[in-house]
């Protein structure tokens, strides 16, 4: 006797129809998928250079990991960047509201979600979106850096997210700025002094992210970055952004 054949069989016929009726559903949510893929990207193929800004959503008004965002974007967005965050409140919001008030976009990649997300209003391009992979994709495929302030789980998902993509080399190597030396202090001593240690990864790898706490050094590390190359993609990255 085989797995298969313990497995339970449905023979109620309503309950094989609603099982069927889940069944289609499922495979029409593709094109649903694909619809959200194709209008995020012509929405957004105007908005480069841009740099992508992730933190809590839980961080209020008065708080200065918020005052620090908003400037942090507002000097991206003089300097010449689109400013992309998640579009709600917290860092997102400071994040929108700095490069508001600059003189480049604010970008709102919104998320629908069943509670504390809610769009800010600092936004001139507001994109939704009801899938977080698809999110995801165009925070990275879209950015020329990533700036990470504090936050929660979120915020991890999102910097790993990145550092994955570009570590196995399926994004091409942007900067990723962790802001607050403080904060993000503990997490890289385990990541060096364990991960590195234990050979889970390279200790070149955490090259790939630089601590910064002045908002000017991080616009002078993204002109230094680029300096050489420009920002357009080079044929072979066009090639990579596809396949993310």
């Amino acid at each position: 006797m085989t797995l298969r054949d313990k497995l339970p069989r449905e023979t109620d016929p309503a309950a094989m129809a609603t099982a069927q009726a889940y069944r289609a559903r499922e495979s029409w949510r593709v094109f649903e998928i694909m619809a959200e893929f194709v209008e995020a990207t012509e929405r957004l193929q105007a908005i480069q250079p841009a740099v992508s800004i992730f933190g809590s959503a839980r961080t209020p008004r008065d708080h200065p990991y918020y005052k620090l965002a908003e400037d942090i974007a507002r000097r991206l967005s003089d300097a010449g960047f689109s400013v992309i965050s998640g579009g709600g409140p917290g860092i997102m919001e400071a994040a929108n509201k700095g490069a508001y008030y600059g003189k480049s976009p604010s970008v709102g990649l919104n998320i629908q979600l069943p509670h504390e997300q809610h769009g800010n209003p600092y936004q001139d391009v507001s994109q939704t979106f009801r899938h977080f992979f698809a999110r995801k994709v165009m925070f990275v495929k879209n950015a020329t850096a990533y700036v990470v302030m504090p936050g929660g789980f979120g915020t991890l998902d999102e910097l790993t997210e990145a550092l994955t993509l570009i570590q196995t080399g399926k994004s091409r190597k942007i900067p990723i700025f962790l802001v607050g030396s403080h904060f993000w202090s503990g997490m890289l001593e385990w990541m060096k002094n364990t991960l590195a240690n234990e050979k889970m990864i390279d200790i070149r790898d955490l090259d790939l992210m630089q601590v910064v706490d002045e908002p000017k050094a991080i616009v002078d590390a993204i002109f230094k970055f680029y300096e050489t190359r420009g920002f357009a993609l080079s044929p072979a990255e066009r090639e990579m952004q596809l396949s993310l």
